[in-house]
């Protein structure tokens, strides 16, 4: 490509990144510690290096230059000079080409090679030694795109939170196997919006689909050279760029056009996020963007020893969310995620570390108010992991209205009830509750309780049932990676079996276990495949297997029982659309708010008597009774109760109020029975969960 400059324009310092103006590209990159960068354009297979530019202009800490008559599809990267002094936090070497932050693109694949690192690998000094290795042949390069879409005639469905349901999701594995698929667009993101996968989803009743990392990440050198791959893809590196390998074309448009069809659909679409950290790894890891261009603003960095990154994430950096340009990187992101590609929603991992100051955790932390008052921003779904690996790295409850977290007690607590653990039923009903305890202040709502029995990262539902020990050997770690604490039963053998009586008993605690999800108040949230009981083998930590392992197999879930639970799940759904008290938008607190004397949620054990505070405490006590109530849309009071029975044995539940007509809504033990009109009791199977509707006088 010829060039007909010899120097770049002065351009502009905003936008960041490479913008096309329909005449040429403006360039700006940020940089508080530079002191010169250039800009290296390449040939179209991005393998030679066609012409440098100086960015002639630094405008508050932005480098810019524009270069004219040219057109998307220019490949380029960055190189910057400045001080390699790592003792002091900078690590600049011009040898290496940096891709831009704000890449819209990626070309080509990371390869990896010592020279990818700006010190010498195996020097005496370590990262204090300089590597003069030209690092751009082993890079991909960013390229410059037009990204307009018209979306107009888009919808968003604008679900309420209190009408949610989630379904977590990859990308890849939810379609790589589903032959209604074409072959060319399965695991890809044309295939997401393909009637097939709609279908399902409707049928299923979610409401959202929540997509593992779909921003560009990198294939780790260390499980490359075991043979394996990064499938959940938590390791980015481009937060603008889909990552390319789930693109059946090489037009991105097909990610929007996906989205655009699951809006017309009525499903949002949420993105899992990565921006605690980058893929560049400690100190010592390579330097392929953020660390070449200003180390010392991008990481943080121990503040005696700014040699050295500080790890609160467990993956050897943590990005410094108390610098402005930082935040405004990750602000933008989310921005174009929103606005280029129609993303309704966003999960932060990690997300406690975007709220840490130098103090700590802080939920009145920048990252916080700037998401809260940016006009786009502040509209969308905003899901919190509320954990990381640092101190204080466990903030449950304590993130700021407008944010919904990821409830890990509510997990561990319906798992511990259901496989029989003594002293739960007080927790239990908490947890049915939307956990008031952890989120009911600052006017926050049930739908902040993001509530899951699974999720990618854990055994799925139907794994919970098999194994009581993880099967990680595929894993290449001996078996020593994931969680060796699942809260799960086998029901007397380890893994597949052909008892029909361990059978019927995993397939009712995994119905019961789904009816108290969808029943409990919060935002449930499915993992794809746990609706017709798919399994992983044991394998609790599946980050690495990007094969039948964990994506999902559509010809086991054509199979009767797996059918049968797929019904099972979409009646669930069903029943908490039709009856709004089953997703109350506000806290209960046991009071007559309904009217007519009927308090808003009460509880009672078998015997059909209100628990006692000794009750509550009894560490045997497996039963419990909850009916909750509401006035609904028509000004009725709309009553449903839920049974529960965590035993071994057969429990007949006495109901109160014997003058009370009811109707069996569902039973976990018996999937193919219909609504049923019952008496004043009603037999639960062990391992088994009621719901039921009341009728009484009250709706006269």
């Amino acid at each position: 490509m010829p060039f007909t400059v010899d120097r770049l324009q002065p351009g502009v310092p905003y936008p960041l990144g490479a913008t096309f103006d329909g005449l040429g590209v403006n360039f700006a990159v940020f940089s508080a510690n530079a002191d010169a960068i250039e800009l290296c354009l390449f040939d179209p297979a991005g393998k030679r290096e066609l012409k440098r530019f100086w960015l002639p202009e630094c405008t508050d800490e932005v480098f810019h230059g524009y270069l004219p008559d040219v057109e998307p599809g220019l490949l380029y990267g960055y190189r910057a000079h400045g001080r390699y002094e790592p003792e002091a936090g900078h690590r600049f070497n011009p040898n290496k080409l940096l891709l831009d932050p704000y890449a819209r693109k990626l070309h080509g694949q990371i390869r990896w090679t010592d020279a990818l690192h700006g010190y010498r690998i195996g020097a005496r000094r370590e990262d204090l030694s300089f590597d003069k290795r030209d690092s751009a042949a082993a890079m991909p390069k960013a390229v410059v795109v037009d990204d307009h879409w018209d979306w107009s005639r888009d919808r968003r469905p604008n679900t309420p939170w209190s009408e949610t349901v989630i379904y977590e999701a990859h990308a890849k594995g939810l379609t790589k196997l589903m032959e209604e698929v074409p072959a060319r667009e399965r695991g890809t993101y044309a295939a997401l919006g393909h009637p097939a996968v709609i279908r399902h989803l409707q049928r299923i009743g979610v409401t959202a689909i929540e997509l593992l990392p779909i921003q560009a990440f990198t294939q780790d050198r260390f499980l490359q050279e075991k043979g394996l791959r990064n499938y959940w893809g938590y390791n980015t590196l481009g937060f603008f760029a889909p990552e390319q390998s789930y693109m059946s074309t090489q037009h991105q448009d097909e990610l929007r056009r996906a989205v655009h069809r699951l809006h017309n659909a009525g499903i949002e679409v949420i993105m899992d996020v990565v921006y605690n950290h980058t893929c560049e790894g400690s100190e010592k890891g390579p330097t392929l963007s953020w660390r070449g261009l200003d180390n010392a603003s991008y990481y943080r960095l121990v503040q005696d020893n700014p040699r050295y990154t500080i790890n609160d994430t467990g993956t050897g950096n943590t990005l410094n969310m108390s610098k402005a340009r930082v935040i405004q990187m990750v602000a933008d992101s989310l921005r174009y995620w929103a606005t280029s590609f129609g993303i309704d929603g966003f999960r932060f991992d990690l997300g406690l570390t975007l709220g840490r100051e130098a103090t700590g955790f802080d939920p009145g932390a920048a990252f916080f108010d700037v998401v809260r008052q940016d006009p786009v921003l502040s509209q969308l779904k905003l899901i919190a992991e509320p954990w990381d690996v640092g101190p204080g790295g466990y903030q449950l409850g304590n993130f700021p209205p407008g944010f919904a977290e990821w409830n890990d007690k509510y997990r561990d607590t319906v798992r511990s009830y259901w496989k029989g653990d003594s002293g739960k039923r007080a927790d239990l009903a908490a947890r049915l509750s939307g956990s008031g305890d952890l989120f009911d202040r600052r006017a926050r709502r049930p739908w902040a309780s993001v509530n899951f029995l699974v999720a990618h990262d854990g055994f799925t539902l139907a794994d919970t049932v098999m194994y009581e020990d993880r099967h990680n050997e595929a894993n290449g770690e001996d078996n020593r990676d994931g969680h060796d604490n699942n809260h799960s039963r086998n029901w007397g053998a380890e893994g597949p079996t052909d008892d029909p009586a361990i059978n019927d008993a995993r397939g009712r605690v995994m119905r019961s276990m789904m009816t108290t999800l969808l029943a409990s108040l919060g935002t449930p949230m499915l993992v794809a495949g746990d609706e017709f009981g798919r399994t992983q083998g044991g394998n609790n930590n599946a980050y690495c297997q990007d094969n039948e392992i964990s994506w999902l197999d559509w010809q086991a879930a054509s199979t009767d029982e797996s059918q049968q639970q797929i019904d099972f799940t979409a009646r669930l759904t069903e029943l908490r659309r039709r009856f709004a008290v089953l997703r109350a938008p506000t806290f209960l607190y046991g009071q007559n708010s309904p009217g007519h004397g009927v308090n808003d949620v009460e509880w009672w054990d078998e015997r059909g008597e209100r628990l006692s505070d000794e009750d509550w405490q009894n560490p045997e006590g497996r039963a419990l009774m909850m009916r909750r109530a509401a006035m609904n849309e028509a000004g009725e009071v709309e009553a449903v109760s839920l049974l529960l029975n965590a035993s071994s044995e057969p429990i007949t539940f006495r109901l109160p109020l014997p003058d009370t007509r009811r109707t069996v809504l569902i039973d976990s033990a018996k999937p193919d029975q219909g609504e049923l009109e019952i008496e004043n009791e009603y037999e639960v199977a062990p391992q088994g969960a009621v719901l039921l509707r009341w009728t009484s006088a009250w709706d006269a």
